[in-house]
C-alpha cells in the first residue's frame, strides 16, 4: 500500500474509527449539496426526525436542472421547478447557505466551490455528483457520492469508505499550441481505459500539470472518474495558495490564510512517498485529442485516424463497432472533417474564466458557421459577470453563439438544453455516452474548449492549430 501520499495524510486525519464493516468512518471537512440528489436524502431525515448534524460545513448550489435561457420563476418545466422549491426549503430549515440565483453566486458545484474559496487542501470534501474528483486539484481528498451516503453525511457528518491504492501519474514536458488540460486527460483516460482506475485514486503530477493554472488542474481531476478512479488529486503549491488568497474566505482575512498555509503545505506527498504504480505521459508528444466513439476512452489525436475494432483488445471489439455505427465513422477515418450540427462550451470541466477567454480568441472577429447552434453556458454567475465586464460574450454573441446563464445546460441535457435527433455536437464537457445530451440518437465529440470554438467557426471538427495558422497566412 501507499505510504507518505497526500491520500494517506488525508485519510489518516480525518479518520474517526476502522467499522465492523471494515471500512473506515472518516469526517466530511465540506458537504457540498444541489437540488438533484439531495431532495431524497433529506426526506429520510424527515422521517426519522433527525437533524442535519453540521449545517456550517454544509453548502448548497443548483445547476442541473436551471433554465439557461429563462430564468425566471416558476420555470417552465414543472419538475425543475419542484426540486427548486424543495431545495430552497431543505437549505432553510436547515440553516444551511446557499448560492441561489438571486445572491449572484449560483452556479456549477464544482465551480463554485472553489471560487468561493470553499475547496480547500486537507480538505475531505463529498457530494452526491461524479465529479466531485473535481476539487482534488486544490490537494483534497474529494469524492461522490450516492444519495443514501448524502443522508448520511447531513445526519452524522461522516462517510464510510475502504481505501484505495495509489496511482502516480507523471506527465511530463510541455503542453504544445492548442494542446489543454482537456487533451491531458483524454489521453490517460485512452491509455489507461475507462475501468483502469477501479481500485486506485490517481495522483497527477510532473512539469506539465505543475506548470497548468489551477482550472487546468481542476479539467484533469475533474474527469478521474471517466478513467475509473475512486478520486484524483495534485499537490498544492503555491499556484493552489495564490488562488486561494483571493478568494471570498481569504480576501479580507490575511491571518486565517497564514494560519492555514502550513497545514496545507502538510499534506503534500513526500519526495520519497511510495505509491502502488507509477504512469507517465509524455506531454511534449500529445496534440489536441477528440473522441470518436461514446465513452471518454474511445479518442484519437486529431491527425490520427480511428481504429478497426479488430486491432483492439477483445473485450473492447464489441463495443468500438457499436460506438462507430452510432457515430457513422469507419476505421481509418480521421475526426478531423467530422461535420458538427452543435457546439456547446461549458460544464464543470470547462466552463472557468480561462476556457472562455481562449475560446473567445479563436472566434474574435470571426462568424459561427450557417449550419452550426452554437452555446457558451458560463460555469457561474460570477464566471458569467466577469466574462460579460471583460467584453467575453460581446465577442462570443458577436460571432453568433448564444450567450446562456451559469448551470450544467448540455452536459446532461437536464432542462431545455439538448440535442435532437441525430445531431453531432463538439462538446467542452466530460462524457459521450448515448443519450448523455438529451437525445438518444444524438452524437457527441468531446475535445477542448478551443478545438469547441474551431469546429464552430468551421462547421466540422477542425485541427485548432491549423486554423491559427491558416487566419495568419490569409491575413
Amino acid at each position: 500500500m501507499s505510504e507518505g501520499t497526500l491520500y494517506d495524510k488525508v485519510w489518516d486525519r480525518h479518520k474517526v474509527t476502522e467499522l465492523p464493516t471494515g471500512q473506515d468512518q472518516l469526517f466530511v471537512g465540506l458537504h457540498l449539496i444541489h437540488e438533484v440528489t439531495s431532495p431524497q436524502a433529506f426526506g429520510m431525515l424527515r422521517e426519522r426526525d433527525v437533524e442535519v448534524a453540521y449545517p456550517a460545513l454544509t453548502h448548497a448550489t443548483v445547476d442541473h436542472i436551471i433554465p439557461t435561457a429563462d430564468q425566471s420563476r416558476p420555470y417552465n418545466d414543472d419538475e425543475a421547478e419542484q426540486m427548486m422549491s424543495e431545495l430552497e426549503r431543505n437549505v432553510r430549515e436547515a440553516g444551511i447557505d446557499f448560492s441561489d440565483p438571486s445572491t449572484g453566486d449560483q452556479g456549477i458545484v464544482h465551480v463554485v466551490g472553489p471560487e468561493q474559496g470553499l475547496t480547500q487542501p486537507g480538505k475531505t470534501i463529498v457530494c452526491g455528483d461524479s465529479h466531485t474528483a473535481t476539487h482534488g486539484a486544490f490537494g483534497a481528498l474529494a469524492i461522490g457520492i450516492g444519495t443514501s451516503q448524502i443522508r448520511d453525511v447531513l445526519a452524522t457528518g461522516c462517510l464510510a469508505r475502504e481505501k484505495k491504492d495509489v496511482r502516480r501519474i507523471e506527465v511530463t514536458g510541455e503542453l504544445g499550441a492548442g494542446v489543454e488540460a482537456k487533451d491531458v486527460i483524454l489521453r490517460i483516460i485512452r491509455e489507461l481505459g475507462t475501468d483502469g482506475g477501479v481500485g486506485y485514486v490517481y495522483e497527477y503530477g510532473g512539469e506539465a500539470v505543475e506548470a497548468l493554472g489551477m482550472e487546468g488542474r481542476m479539467s484533469i481531476c475533474n474527469m478521474s472518474i471517466e478513467g475509473g478512479a475512486h478520486a484524483g488529486y495534485v499537490n498544492p503549491d503555491e499556484t493552489t495558495y495564490e488562488w486561494l488568497r483571493g478568494t471570498d474566505a481569504f480576501a479580507d482575512d490575511s491571518e486565517a490564510f497564514e494560519e492555514l498555509k502550513p497545514y496545507w503545505e502538510s499534506v503534500a506527498s513526500e519526495p520519497d512517498a511510495t505509491y502502488d504504480d507509477v504512469v507517465t505521459i509524455d506531454g511534449d508528444a500529445l496534440e489536441p485529442v477528440v473522441t470518436w466513439g461514446t465513452t471518454p476512452g474511445q479518442g484519437v489525436d486529431i491527425s490520427e485516424e480511428v481504429p478497426a475494432p479488430e486491432d483492439l483488445p477483445e473485450d473492447e471489439r464489441e463495443i468500438a463497432r457499436r460506438a462507430q455505427a452510432h457515430m457513422g465513422v469507419e476505421p481509418g477515418d480521421t475526426m478531423e472533417g467530422y461535420q458538427i450540427d452543435v457546439t456547446f462550451l461549458g460544464s464543470c470541466t470547462n466552463a472557468r474564466l480561462p476556457d472562455l477567454r481562449r475560446a473567445a480568441e479563436i472566434v474574435r472577429g470571426r462568424e459561427v458557421h450557417d449550419d452550426v447552434r452554437a452555446l457558451v453556458v458560463p460555469g457561474s454567475q460570477r464566471v458569467q459577470r466577469i466574462a460579460e465586464e471583460e467584453g467575453l460574450a460581446d465577442t462570443f454573441r458577436e460571432a453568433g453563439f448564444e450567450w446562456r446563464n451559469a448551470g450544467c445546460s448540455m452536459c446532461l441535457g437536464m432542462n431545455e438544453d439538448q440535442l435532437e435527433g441525430d445531431e453531432a455536437c463538439a462538446s467542452s464537457s466530460n462524457r459521450n455516452f448515448v443519450g448523455r445530451q438529451g437525445s438518444k440518437d444524438g452524437r457527441t465529440v468531446l475535445m477542448n474548449p478551443q478545438m469547441v470554438a474551431a469546429a464552430a467557426i468551421k462547421g466540422e471538427v477542425s485541427d485548432v492549430r491549423d486554423l491559427e495558422a491558416r487566419e495568419v497566412v490569409e491575413a
